[in-house]
C-alpha cells in the first residue's frame, strides 16, 4: 500500500488537514482569547463551558496549550518532520478526546475520536522507521516515496502562512476567502505533485 501514489497523497493531505485544525485552534489560545464569545464562569462547574473558562483564566497554561498545538501542527504540515509531529500529536489529541467524553461537548467527541484514529494511522504509516524507538531494526525507511518530494514542504509552508494570516489578520467575514484560496492551492499542488509520481513509485 505504501508504494501506491494515491495512498501517499492521502497521507500527505491528512497531515495537512490535522495540522491545519490544530494550528487554527492554537492561535486563539496564543492570543489569550476565549473559544466562546462569553465567559463560562456562571455555568455549572461540571460543564464544558466552565472547564474552558478555567483553562482560559489560567493565562500562561492556556497559551502554553496553544503553543504546543502550534508546534505540533506545524511539524505535521512540513511533511519533512511529520513523524515527530505525529508522535507529539498523539498524547495531545488523546487528552482532547478524553476531555470531550468527560464533558458534554455534543458531537465533538466524534471529531476528536476521528482525529485520534487518524493520528494512530499516521504512526502506523511511519512504523518502518519509528520502530527504532522500541529497539527494533528500521526497515525500508530510507526508500524514496512521493511524499518526500519538496513540493509538499513548500505547499505546507504556504498553508501555514495562510492559516496564521486568516486567523489573526483577516476578519471573520473574509475568512472564507482564505479557505477558498487554500483549497485552490491544494488542488494545484495535488496536480503538480501527482504528476511527479513516476519518479517515486516502483
Amino acid at each position: 500500500m505504501k508504494n501506491k501514489a494515491w495512498m501517499q497523497v492521502f497521507i500527505i493531505y491528512l497531515r495537512y488537514l490535522i495540522g491545519f485544525a490544530f494550528i487554527f485552534a492554537s492561535l486563539v489560545k496564543i492570543q489569550g482569547l476565549r473559544f466562546t464569545a462569553e465567559s463560562g464562569a456562571e455555568n455549572p462547574i461540571d460543564s464544558a463551558f466552565h472547564f474552558f473558562e478555567t483553562l482560559y483564566e489560567s493565562g500562561i497554561y492556556w497559551r502554553f496549550l496553544g503553543l504546543a498545538q502550534l508546534i505540533t501542527g506545524t511539524l505535521l504540515m512540513t511533511q519533512r518532520f511529520a513523524k515527530l509531529g505525529a508522535i507529539l500529536f498523539l498524547p495531545i489529541i488523546a487528552n482532547v478526546f478524553v476531555i470531550t467524553i468527560s464533558y458534554d461537548f455534543g458531537g465533538t467527541h466524534i471529531i476528536a475520536g476521528l482525529m485520534l484514529i487518524s493520528t494512530l494511522f499516521l504512526l502506523y504509516w511511519d512504523w518502518d522507521s519509528l520502530k527504532i524507538l522500541f529497539n527494533k531494526t528500521p526497515t525500508n525507511w530510507t526508500k524514496k516515496r512521493l511524499e518526500h518530494n519538496k513540493i509538499w514542504i513548500y505547499l505546507g509552508f504556504v498553508f501555514l502562512i495562510i492559516t496564521v494570516f486568516s486567523k489573526i489578520l483577516i476578519d471573520n467575514e473574509n475568512i472564507l476567502f482564505s479557505f477558498l484560496a487554500m483549497f485552490v492551492i491544494g488542488i494545484v499542488g495535488l496536480i503538480v505533485g501527482y504528476k511527479r509520481r513516476k519518479l517515486y513509485i516502483d
